[in-house]
């Protein structure tokens, strides 16, 4: 007979880090599934936002997250990814690509993966020269000139990364003005080297083996910019596909009440992959913490 565990936790960035530091605080018997550890944190740059920190790197805070929860000695399947999450009954079947573990409950904290352009190009130069993450291919793009496409907080991120070693930087955004922090905006308009290309749209990337250049139009005008690297920054998608069981909004976010509960009854979610407003590692945490409390105290108050 397959063991059922207290509780399985899906996901190891923010929330579901913190959620096994809470489950094993309180002695549950549970185990973590996961592709990675640190999540989306990993991809962040620079954060003077977190609690504690004046400031901190994306990769440092995460690391600190993995020495937390070593420290637990917690249980880790890594890497593997859930594919499905069913309620037979009392028990709770999780699914991956390796195996099929049972748990009385289960708390969803997947988060989120980044958004795809779409255009021409995109696909045909991923990874040669075409990134999601500044935070880990910045570097690669030292002394040559990049574009950032989003003017969000993500966008701002990784242009005042890249600041620092590219001698040209293009912020580029759809809309008719920058969307990010005012802070981060006025920090990246101090810049000599960004040049910020407002109502613009991308029509293509180009080059040979690797990126060579990116058109953009702007205002039925199109220009072509020669960039090599090209940081695309236009958002994130929920990683909740495989949760078909789950209610999930028209952003593909899995619903949830201010306990952390979801439509089925013993499976919580917590994180980016919610429907929780703002997308911040602290409140990630929190959401995390709660989920766990709220899986404990269904724990203790149902019979299996």
């Amino acid at each position: 007979m397959s063991k059922i565990y207290d509780l399985i936790i899906l996901g190891a960035g923010p929330a579901g880090i913190t959620g096994a530091v809470y489950a094993a605080r309180k002695k549950l018997d549970f185990l973590v599934i996961t592709l990675d550890i640190g999540g989306q944190t990993v991809w962040s740059g620079d954060i003077e936002n977190y609690t504690g920190y004046q400031f901190v790197t994306g990769p440092e805070l995460a690391s600190k997250f993995r020495e937390h929860m070593e420290a637990f000695k917690i249980e880790v399947r890594m890497p593997e990814r859930v594919t499905d999450i069913k309620k037979e009954g009392d028990i709770i079947r999780t699914i991956t690509n390796n195996a099929e573990y049972l748990s009385k409950t289960a708390i969803v904290a997947t988060g989120k993966r980044p958004r795809p352009l779409g255009a021409e190009g995109e696909q045909e130069f991923k990874n040669k020269g075409v990134t999601y993450c500044a935070t880990c291919d910045g570097p690669l793009f030292k002394d040559k000139p990049v574009a950032i496409i989003g003017g969000g907080n993500s966008g701002l991120d990784a242009a005042l990364q890249m600041v620092k070693i590219s001698p040209k930087v293009y912020l580029i955004e759809s809309g008719a003005q920058l969307s990010a922090d005012s802070l981060m905006i006025d920090n990246i308009k101090k810049a000599s080297n960004v040049e910020i290309c407002t109502n613009s749209k991308v029509n293509k990337i180009y080059g040979d083996t690797f990126v060579k250049g990116i058109e953009i139009e702007k205002q039925g005008k199109v220009h072509n910019l020669n960039v090599e690297g090209i940081f695309i920054e236009i958002g994130l998608i929920p990683n909740s596909k495989f949760a078909f069981i789950l209610e999930r909004d028209e952003k593909d976010e899995i619903v949830v009440d201010c306990y952390n509960k979801t439509n089925i009854e013993g499976i919580f979610a917590a994180g980016d992959v919610t429907n929780v407003p703002e997308k911040q590692i602290v409140i990630a945490c929190g959401e995390g913490s709660k989920a766990t409390l709220s899986a404990f105290r269904y724990l203790s108050t149902h019979k299996f």
